[in-house]
């Protein structure tokens, strides 16, 4: 029998899907998915075991999938076996007293975040793809978001992790406590790994309390000098619960507040900058208050030019609706879109070079800014009119370049996948490079977990 007979005489034909059926499952992702050879539709961890086990023993190419919302191909799995979590979907339990959620690989981030409040916690990971991204997903690419700045990435928020190795090895490691320095701490072995050195099938996740109070502003800024002043000033104001500090560039303001955009200008166009500042806590009587004084504060001292504060959960969601209407980009296609992250010192060079370079050498290009300013991270959007590879390099050249100087990262969370991959080198070591191809020979010595994303299979090669 072959790989997929072995697959289906164990999973059954609903758990295997080929031809038609496969390459619809394809479809609809963030990035470009190619032709799977099959999809596999695992629902337990013992399936998933002997999906790997059965694929490494005839040298097979596996790539996990989950919501299929990445954005460097890091779910390509042309001509693989692609390996879907969505059966793998259930909330197992809720611990009150420990404040821990047990989640299998397929649960999208949204329905995690609403079991937890339902219990009256607060799963803190926030992103624009929450309705379809997966706990599986989130892990496997260390995902970040809006509320980095207070809570941490993914790798903050897990505890413990269950993953099945190249050769089928279960590991479990569902460690369900905050401190426990017994050896090494495997799960970071997997996350942020893209599917590479092993594949998730359960977590144990952190919640947090609810929030009791949250409160929303709108913020303008009239020189970049002044955004870190802000940041640090809102910080100090509001005692530790400062959670969102996303930074808007007039130019993508103007993008998401502009028709055919539905959103509506919050404050007049004409600053170069735009903050939204959140701050959620624990008596919204008092921490209102704080937050209004903390803002006025800025205005006084010349921190912020403009300021206005939502009243009620329509404004506030008008308030990041801008932010997150990303899709407006589609208005500048072709684009190539960057994940970078570096010091909040060298930003307004860094982006200022970024822009003289690609008024020399991409005419009629357009420049889209915004992001987690508070953690470091800008996303890029460059619109051209040539959507060439040819120009796609040019630009990749024109981003990334200016990080190396810096100490920047080509990735803040979007993983490197394979459309970064030539630039890993960028913002990582030679020895730090052999050293990931290490783990990866080691865990993965056939290559068949999602082969050729983040490492250069000539890396891989060279190290054999």
């Amino acid at each position: 029998m072959g790989v997929l007979e072995d697959l289906k005489a164990k999973l059954g034909e609903s758990g295997v899907l080929e031809g038609e059926a496969a390459a619809e499952k394809a479809q609809g992702g963030w990035s470009h998915l190619g032709t799977p050879k099959a999809v596999i539709r695992p629902a337990t961890t013992e399936e998933v075991s002997f999906v790997l086990k059965t694929c490494h023993a005839a040298g097979q190419g596996v790539v996990a999938w989950g919501g299929k919302t990445g954005l460097v191909e890091g779910g390509n799995a042309e001509g693989l076996i692609a390996l879907s979590l969505e059966r793998m979907n259930k909330i197992e339990a809720i611990d009150p007293v420990s404040g821990t959620m047990t989640a299998g690989a397929g649960v999208p981030l949204q329905a995690a975040c609403d079991a937890a409040e339902e219990k009256g916690f607060f799963f803190p990971l926030d992103l624009g793809a929450r309705g379809s991204a997966t706990i599986g997903g989130n892990i496997a690419t260390n995902a970040g978001g809006n509320r980095v700045l207070r809570y941490g990435m993914m790798r903050e928020l897990v505890l413990g992790v269950e993953a099945v190795l190249a050769d089928g090895t279960v590991i479990s490691a569902m460690n369900q406590m905050l401190k426990n320095n017994a050896g090494y701490d495997l799960k970071q072995l997997f996350i942020g790994s893209e599917g590479t050195l092993g594949i998730v099938t359960r977590a144990v996740l952190r919640l947090r309390a609810a929030p009791k109070s949250q409160d929303t502003g709108f913020v303008a800024v009239d020189e970049f000098a002044k955004l870190p002043k802000l940041l640090r000033h809102m910080e100090a104001a509001l005692g530790g619960t400062l959670s969102a500090f996303e930074v808007m560039w007039e130019d993508f303001y103007k993008l998401v507040s502009t028709e055919p955009a539905q959103g509506r200008p919050i404050l007049p166009h004409g600053s170069p900058y735009y903050v939204l500042v959140e701050g959620l806590g624990g008596n919204q009587d008092e921490d209102t208050p704080r937050f209004e004084n903390a803002l006025m504060g800025a205005l006084e001292a010349g921190l912020a030019s403009d300021a206005v504060i939502a009243k009620s959960q329509a404004e506030r969601d008008a308030m990041w609706a801008l932010r997150d209407d990303v899709a407006q980009v589609i208005n500048l296609f072709p684009i190539f879109t960057y994940d970078v992250s570096l010091r909040i010192a060298d930003m307004e060079t860094y982006i200022e070079k970024v822009k003289a370079d690609l008024s020399a050498k991409v005419p009629g290009h357009s420049l889209i800014v915004f992001g987690h300013l508070g953690d470091g991270n800008l996303h890029v959007i460059v619109g051209s009119h040539d959507g060439t590879p040819e120009t796609r390099r040019l630009v990749e050249g024109i981003v990334y370049d200016p990080l190396r100087d810096i100490g920047g990262s080509v990735s803040a969370e979007h993983g490197i996948g394979l459309e970064k991959r030539p630039y890993l080198g960028w913002s990582r070591s030679p020895a730090e490079i052999a050293l990931m191809a290490t783990l990866k020979r080691t865990l993965d010595p056939k290559n068949i977990l999602n082969p050729g994303k983040v490492l250069e299979p000539e890396i891989k090669a060279a190290a054999e």
